[in-house]
């Protein structure tokens, strides 16, 4: 079952129980456990609700314990600052009174700086140039899982249980056993609908996205994939920091590198660019890596 792109925003929009206190709920009740970019990107919802005439700048959250899709998520808010520049907010994503995910969001007003710099983004080819007919001409191609090669087909949501995004990958050959010996690999993407000009929501998108696809970077230098079935991973902690203004429905190079890895657990991460080079977002994540026995 494929998942609409319409279904984003649905996913976005929490009902508001009383003050400080939300309810969000998963598209897919069949999907098993709920994608921890939807607990991302509904806790920054709600968070933002509670702030007014101030972006989001970071996020850094953990994820206690696997969510029930079929069950409804309550997101309480609490204000833990607000002074003349900064707010930050406490979010708590409980189901059936326990929690199963924890974030803390700051806020900023925004300001002027005498500093102002950014890492380069790597050359790598433009998205429409990813393409199934492009690609086909590879012999790896026909090798690769056919959900991955359906990445590159346009307009196309990605079947479940991945989230309504646009995905195009740079490095192929990973998906038929190549290895990265510098673990870096690079991801287009965008969702994969038209948005509404709200910022904040673009932030919400984008933070619903920063999910996929980073573990990628931890496995690419042994020649394997978060496919692989004698692989066993889980999301433990993740961060996101918003440097610049951007869209999330235009296409973002999401360049991912794994600095260490070592006793079960992988550290990933990724700088974010807009297709003109500007650095929009860092993101960072550990997750627990095991193989199956």
């Amino acid at each position: 079952m494929s998942i609409s792109p319409a279904d984003l925003l649905a996913i976005l929009d929490l009902k508001s129980i009383e003050p400080n206190l939300f309810l969000g709920n998963s598209p897919d009740p069949g999907l098993n456990p709920v994608f921890g970019g939807q607990l991302i990107a509904q806790s920054m919802v709600a968070a933002s609700r509670t702030v007014e005439g101030r972006m989001a700048h970071s996020l850094h959250a953990y994820f206690i314990q696997p969510g029930d899709p079929k069950v409804s998520i309550h997101y309480k808010v609490e204000a833990l600052r607000d002074s003349r520049s900064y707010s930050t907010r406490r979010v708590t994503a409980i189901q059936n009174g326990n929690t199963i995910f924890s974030t803390i969001v700051s806020f900023h007003a925004g300001e002027l700086s005498a500093f102002d710099h950014q890492d380069a983004m790597p050359g790598v080819p433009a998205p429409e140039k990813l393409t199934v007919e492009s690609l086909s001409r590879q012999a790896m191609f026909a090798e690769m899982p056919e959900r991955i090669r359906r990445w590159y087909e346009p307009d196309r949501p990605i079947d479940a249980p991945s989230p309504p995004i646009e995905v195009r990958a740079v490095e192929i050959g990973r998906y038929v056993g190549q290895k990265v010996p510098d673990g870096r690999v690079d991801f287009w993407m965008r969702v994969a609908q038209k948005l509404p000009d709200d910022p904040a929501l673009h932030m919400c998108a984008l933070a619903y996205a920063s999910d996929w696809a980073l573990l990628d970077a931890v496995l690419a230098r042994y020649g394997r994939t978060i496919f692989d079935r004698s692989m066993l991973g889980a999301s433990l902690d993740h961060a996101i920091w918003f440097h610049r203004p951007f869209r999330a429905d235009d296409w973002l190079l999401y360049a991912e590198d794994s600095p260490s890895a070592q006793s079960g657990r992988g550290l990933a991460r990724s700088l974010i660019f807009k297709r003109d080079g500007t650095l929009v977002a860092t993101v960072a994540q550990e997750a627990a890596m095991r193989e199956r026995r």
